[in-house]
């Protein structure tokens, strides 16, 4: 139990760093990483050993997340100058730029997005974690870089697809 324990206190930093990244801000994310670390020591049971912890705890926090975007409106975004690393000032304009363009993505692109980009998590990892098709996985990352490009350059983004009955 000690090396779980252990390979879950390593997974902070990046369960922290994703959850800044889907709620904007670090007070929500903080709780929010605090839910899913408290979430999931409970149902450690359930994890399965030969699998990838990390991928299951950004499972728990994307449920965690969804149902709270469920119960309240999505937060305004709140940049904390503490999260930027110390850059000339037109660099951090850039990352302003880009943290406020990855608000505007559709949250299922952006959450798509931040594990391929900023987790690093293949493709597999996170169709399982967020419970969808490899294929929807690669179509949403397409439609969030394409969508994230057009924003940086200051166009509008692509519009999105309409179901059709």
């Amino acid at each position: 139990m000690q090396e779980v324990h252990e390979r879950l206190l390593a997974c902070l930093p990046r369960l922290r760093r994703y959850a800044r990244a889907l709620t904007g801000d670090s007070a929500s994310a903080d709780d929010l990483v605090q839910d899913t670390v408290e979430r999931g020591w409970a149902r450690i049971a359930q994890w399965r050993p030969d699998g990838d912890l990390r991928a299951w705890l950004f499972g728990i926090m994307h449920n965690l997340h969804i149902d709270q975007l469920r119960r309240s409106p999505p937060p305004s975004m709140e940049l904390d100058d503490a999260d930027l690393p110390a850059a000339p000032p037109t660099a951090t304009l850039d990352l302003r730029d880009l943290e406020h363009a990855l608000q505007q993505l559709p949250a299922a692109q952006r959450e798509v997005l931040l594990l391929v980009a900023l987790e690093e998590m293949r493709y597999e990892d996170v169709a399982a974690t967020l419970d969808i098709p490899l294929g929807t996985v690669m179509s949403r990352l397409s439609r969030a870089r394409e969508n994230l490009r057009r924003l940086m350059a200051g166009q509008p983004p692509a519009a999105t697809l309409k179901v059709v009955k």
